[in-house]
């Protein structure tokens, strides 16, 4: 009988463990701390499906941002991030927003980070670099932001 107890024990105390994390990282999210992991990796290479610091694409930088300071695990693809969350009208951004732009398909394909003051950062071809919403490249391609 002592050993069911300890054993039944043991696996509650294992599943708090998995449960209680991303708890805590949900009740402490702030954009400040998004936009600071964010900056980290500027200048970090482009790589297409990638989602580490050795290279990532535009989803991939913005999952790995947000899974690294909020503890959220977002969608692979910067359509499916498109899928959640409220949407934001572009005059009300705010620092930690995402912005979505329909680049070189319909809907959402390609994300990046508000950062404040009219400007973005992102995995861009030439790598992670923060850019101005008005950029004459991405200005007609914004398609709408959300809040998580």
């Amino acid at each position: 009988m002592k050993k069911v107890i300890l054993a039944s024990l043991l696996i509650l105390t294992m599943l708090a463990g998995y449960i209680t994390p991303g708890m805590k990282a949900e009740a402490s999210y702030s954009p400040d701390k998004v936009v600071t992991e964010g900056k980290k990796y500027i200048g970090t290479k482009y790589k297409f499906g990638g989602t580490t610091p050795r290279g990532f694409d535009c989803s991939g930088f913005v999952g790995y941002t947000f899974k690294k300071s909020t503890g959220k695990v977002l969608p692979r693809t910067a359509a499916g991030i498109f899928s959640i969350g409220s949407n934001v009208k572009k005059a009300s951004l705010k620092k930690g927003d995402l912005v979505f732009f329909s680049t070189y398909k319909r809907g959402a394909s390609h994300v990046g980070i508000y950062v404040g003051s009219n400007q973005f950062i992102h995995a861009a071809s030439s790598g992670v670099k923060i850019d101005s919403m008005n950029n004459v490249y991405w200005k007609p391609k914004f398609l709408g932001a959300k809040r998580l």
